[in-house]
């Protein structure tokens, strides 16, 4: 008895099928079967579906002898599953890898639920992908009825995003009705029925978006089917008494849906829109339980059409008033923001101010927060204010930090005065630079792949960015800091502007220059690491020839499995990756787990650099700061030839590596398994990349910052490195760790 049935019913979708087919039948988790409904489709997908049972056992078709519509053929599927959990999946989508292992191992984590939701997330035919934005619906670990978390009802009231217990359903006597909107008279009584329901954070489903929609967006009478489906769930409920109380919830429910699609001008003719609207009324009156409240939206149908009518159009109307206003509001604060200014402009700079921002307003990172310390330190009377992009990043910082909101009035008196800014991306193009101030841009780290002017060959890579722009932006820099002659020749050619290059080092670095066990340890206890593991740190970079820039190059479950015991797995995704689907592909799901450790949010990078003890990555240029902690470094650069195509690369870091190189996922666990990611040629090839990366990086970078750029003293830019040995070599402290000799 396997324990998924995945009922595919189909329909003209030849174009889709294949991959929705081979996403389940490659994915990891084997036990299952696929009951492939042939709803009497006219092209080529009887064929395909033939094809797929010959070459996989797992696979069954059955071909109906005339078109049923997807909730019928669905029913005709189910006499035929053998499987612990029905799975219905629609033939135009797809499953994420991993879906079904990390839904099989919820399900046994949960003791077999009669219902099991998961996430999805949106794929377009442009190439976007967007998560569920109810998916902080599913973050709980509890088991629970719909009576106890009744939040659970407001997600999409959809049938494939869900697997049901198959002796539950046949129990209850579920199936799905004929119909445009067959899903609704499902969902609403399974999980209201529903004794144990329990929820999977974690995307394990691409919905497809059609650029000519999916049948419900076709312009049809068929619409009108909502309103029987509404009263077969209705009558569900009536049958039902201990379920009575839901009666309020589901008539709002009816309301808002068939509110919704009246509100589509793509739904219904234009002749059939009263109808529908008189409709809709006279069921919601039919339905309306005694004393209920009727929220003040659906109180529309309390009216007539007309009145329905009239209240769109002032809507329209209104909005279109508000975004006019907006307009003229943004143009006449410009100007206002001109005027208040000038007065500014012309007063003296405050020498004792000192403005800081990173990562977009983000909050108090990298290298501006090393610089901000050292100068609280060594120049205490130097005020420091941070730019911050909003109140929610505010709650996130130090309570004796000062700080202002971006374009608020704060922030246009603090840099109306300042006389030195800090910062690691541009400025807004609205601040002015005036005569006498002090920019000192920081950068993100060495650069590796292309930036500034040398993506205007690389159409692909700065979709959405102004390069002219950027540039403008950069003029204002007095200072450019650097870590070594690498970055110093690029960013001058990268950034065509009137800057001088500081050689001080990387400010962010100091901490791991040097840095010894006992950072390590105190990093690791504050994580909640192991302290006797061996912690691998795996990086991956952003990737510009994939739109939303997430491609994964690596099974992370499979990664952490094959590492073994002893060894603890921490993620750090590319914080541009941070609040898209990326970690809800599986990442929060194995993090919950205890798989491994997802550190994405952790606003420390250093912390997490000085608690691992070998880092895994390709392109980020997290590499060459952790080369300042002498531990070993393994590049995967499994697609190294389609990220210099796309993007650029300014050397090869395969022939220029920190370490062992591999090109498969194959290479890699083999890298681990035999120990040579840390041998001799590891650590010779470490020491190279260390002698020309690192070269500035001495410990005293910010310290040097804030002499000579905010005191005016006169300390000598950082040396060359002689090579390893004139540097206090840090060690790993897990329990694969090598001597730093080594």
């Amino acid at each position: 008895m396997p324990r998924f049935s995945i009922i595919v019913p189909v329909h003209k979708v030849q174009g889709y099928l294949e991959e929705c087919l081979d996403s389940v039948l490659g994915q990891s988790y084997r036990d299952l079967e696929v009951i492939a409904v042939d709803d009497r489709s006219p092209d080529g997908c009887p064929e395909i579906l033939d094809a797929y049972a010959a070459r996989d056992e797992r696979v069954r078709v059955l071909h109906l002898a005339e078109n049923v519509g997807l909730g019928r053929a669905r029913n005709a599927g189910m006499p035929h599953a053998r499987g612990d959990y029905l799975f219905f999946l629609d033939s135009d989508d797809t499953l994420t890898p991993g879906a079904l292992r990390a839904l099989a191992d919820r399900l046994d984590e949960t003791g077999d639920p009669d219902v099991l939701v998961f996430d999805y997330a949106r794929t377009y035919w442009w190439g976007g992908t967007r998560r569920n934005v109810l998916a902080h619906l599913l973050a709980t670990e509890d088991v629970f009825t719909a009576a106890e978390r009744p939040e659970i009802l407001d997600l999409l009231m959809v049938v494939w995003n869900k697997v049901y217990r198959r002796g539950f359903v046949e129990r209850e006597g579920f199936s799905f009705p004929p119909g445009y909107y067959e899903d609704t008279p499902w969902t609403f009584p399974v999980l209201l029925s529903a004794e144990r329901i329990a929820a999977l954070d974690r995307i394990c489903l691409y919905y497809r978006q059609r650029r000519r929609g999916s049948i419900l967006s076709t312009t049809s009478r068929r619409h009108f089917d909502i309103h029987e489906q509404y009263a077969r769930v209705f009558r569900f409920v009536d049958a039902r008494p201990a379920l009575a109380h839901w009666r309020p919830f589901l008539h709002a429910k009816m309301g808002e849906h068939c509110l919704d699609v009246l509100s589509k001008p793509d739904r219904l003719p234009p002749s059939d829109r009263a109808e529908f609207f008189r409709r809709t009324a006279e069921m919601f009156r039919l339905h309306r339980p005694e004393g209920a409240r009727i929220p003040a939206e659906l109180r529309v149908l309390e009216g007539s059409y007309a009145g329905y009518v009239l209240r769109r159009q002032a809507g329209r109307a209104g909005r279109e008033l508000g975004r006019r206003a907006r307009q003229v509001g943004t143009a006449t604060a410009a100007r206002a923001a001109r005027i208040r200014s000038a007065p500014a402009l012309h007063r003296p700079l405050d020498p004792c101010l000192a403005v800081y921002s990173a990562s977009s307003h983000r909050g108090v990172l990298g290298d501006p927060a090393a610089v901000y310390r050292a100068a609280r330190e060594l120049a205490p009377h130097i005020r420091g204010v941070w730019v911050v992009a909003d109140e929610e990043q505010a709650a996130g910082l130090e309570p004796d930090t000062e700080y202002v909101l971006l374009d608020s009035a704060a922030y246009r008196r603090v840099t109306e005065r300042a006389t030195y800014f800090v910062n690691d991306v541009n400025w807004p193009g609205a601040l002015v630079k005036r005569p006498g101030s002090v920019h000192v841009h920081t950068h993100q780290g060495t650069p590796l792949l292309y930036a500034g002017a040398d993506l205007l060959d690389k159409p692909g890579a700065r979709l959405g960015l102004d390069v002219p722009q950027m540039l403008r932006r950069a003029d204002r820099w007095d200072h450019s800091l650097v870590a070594n002659r690498h970055s110093e020749l690029v960013w001058e050619r990268a950034f065509p502007c009137h800057f001088t290059s500081l050689r001080s080092g990387s400010p962010r670095n100091d901490v791991l220059v040097g840095a010894g066990p006992e950072q390590g340890r105190a990093a690791r206890a504050r994580l909640g690491l192991p302290e006797g593991d061996t912690v691998v740190l795996y990086a991956p970079a952003r990737r510009d020839y994939r739109r939303g820039g997430l491609v994964e190059r690596i099974d992370p479950a499979r990664f952490a499995a094959d590492l073994g015991p002893g060894h603890t797995l921490v993620v750090r995704l590319d914080p541009s990756l941070a609040d898209g689907p990326a970690r809800g592909l599986g990442l929060t799901e194995l993090h919950r787990r205890g798989v491994l450790v997802d550190a994405t949010d952790e606003p420390c990078v250093q912390d997490v650099m000085l608690a691992s003890d070998v880092l895994v990555t390709d392109y980020a240029s997290l590499l060459f700061d952790y080369a300042n902690l002498d531990r070993p470094i393994v590049v995967h650069a499994d697609d190294l030839g389609a990220v210099a195509a796309s993007r650029g690369v300014y050397f090869d870091i395969t022939a220029e590596a920190p370490g062992h190189v591999s090109r498969s996922y194959r290479e890699l666990a083999w890298l681990f398994a035999s120990g040579t990611w840390r041998d001799e040629e590891a650590a010779r090839l470490r020491a190279a990349f260390r002698e020309r990366f690192c070269e500035f990086d001495d410990g005293r970078a910010a310290e040097r910052v804030v002499r000579t750029l905010m005191l005016g003293e006169p300390v000598p830019e950082a040396a060359p490195a002689a090579g390893p040995a004139a540097r206090v070599p840090s060690q790993a402290t897990g329990r694969d760790a090598l001597p730093a000799s080594s």
